[in-house]
């Protein structure tokens, strides 16, 4: 069943109800943000017409306090998130809320995936899930997308050099049917694009779902049109689907539609676009910062939150897919870098 069918009244009309509970619940469930809601002038009860009235909190805000809206003895797991400065943001789920997440990440994937299985290459090696105690953003990445495939090939060795023989081997076994293909974008195109261009291996029955790591893209001159192109010319595969997600809101995904120029939201979720001077909500055309916006986060504060990432919406229910269509167009000037596949180190 996909969960990319609302078009933006209906979303509107459903999130707004869900959403202005969740801020009372976590209000009700922390000191901190209930400081923080008193602080900026949203006093319990307030009505909110729209999903841009309502209040965001910037997501670095995660960094530096603990923000959660269960007790202590309920937190059954703790992300981190990716950050290089050695700041993380701290993501406390219970296991409602860690359960949420996975069956809702599931529904999306399976949109562009099927409800089986599929045999799955993933461009990263066995190292990164290694310390199951250690969620890192890549890390959790992987081992949430592990899950929704099967005969699991890794192209990268322990050594995290890429092994060919292992993807051949995988091609030889299942490159005559559908396939699953995970990884972030700056490893995906050095470690598996590079790999079969070089090797004439046909990747045409793969379904490559990536995200991550285009600024390591940048000096290479590739972006999501030439990285398409070259998949499809060099090695048969046009299945292709980027999406953009957080560790603060984890098991949301806005997933590329299969026109492949747009991300979408799935029901459960939304974006606005404000100006950064203004904080205003931005109409289509006009970039700016991006807010994201879900139901699923129940376990701590994080239903709506201002990224440091810059977009902009082409268009509202005139897609692949309903609802708003957009790009990320980058981080914001200053910000911390923060990408998964950039905290990876190539083997020398």
């Amino acid at each position: 069943m996909s969960v990319f069918t609302l078009a933006q009244s209906e979303r509107e009309a459903q999130l707004l109800p869900r959403l202005v509970e969740l801020t009372e619940r976590h209000r009700s469930g922390g000191a901190a943000y209930d400081n923080i809601l008193n602080a900026i002038g949203h006093a319990r009860g307030r009505r909110y017409d729209a999903i841009s009235d309502l209040p965001w909190l910037p997501v670095r805000l995660f960094k530096t306090q603990e923000l959660k809206s269960i007790p202590d003895d309920a937190v059954f797991k703790v992300l981190t998130s990716s950050g290089t400065t050695g700041d993380v943001s701290r993501i406390y789920l219970d296991k409602d809320a860690a359960a949420a997440q996975t069956r809702m990440l599931g529904q999306t994937l399976q949109t562009v995936l099927g409800p089986k299985r599929l045999p799955m290459l993933i461009v990263d090696s066995t190292a990164i899930i290694k310390n199951r105690r250690s969620f890192s953003a890549r890390g959790a990445g992987v081992l949430g997308m592990v899950t929704f495939g099967r005969d699991h090939v890794w192209v990268l060795d322990e050594h995290d050099r890429p092994d060919v023989e292992a993807v051949r081997g995988f091609l030889a076994k299942h490159g005559d049917r559908p396939f699953l293909i995970f990884g972030f974008t700056f490893m995906v195109w050095l470690y598996l694009y590079e790999l079969a261009r070089d090797h004439g291996l046909d990747l045409s029955n793969g379904v490559l779902v990536h995200s991550g790591g285009w600024k390591k893209l940048v000096d290479r001159q590739v972006d999501n049109a030439e990285f398409r192109r070259a998949f499809q010319a060099d090695t048969g595969l046009t299945r292709i689907h980027n999406f953009y997600g957080m560790v603060e809101q984890i098991g949301v995904v806005y997933l590329e539609g299969p026109d492949g120029n747009s991300l979408y939201c799935p029901d459960f979720a939304d974006v606005v676009i404000r100006d950064p001077v203004t904080w205003e909500p931005l109409p289509p055309g006009r970039p700016g910062l991006v807010e994201v916006v879900s139901t699923l986060p129940e376990s701590y504060p994080g239903h709506v939150l201002l990224t440091e990432d810059l977009g902009v919406v082409h268009g509202i229910d005139d897609g692949a897919w309903p609802g708003k269509r957009f790009s990320i167009l980058g981080r914001l000037p200053r910000a911390e870098a923060r990408g998964c596949s950039d905290t990876f180190q190539a083997a020398a």
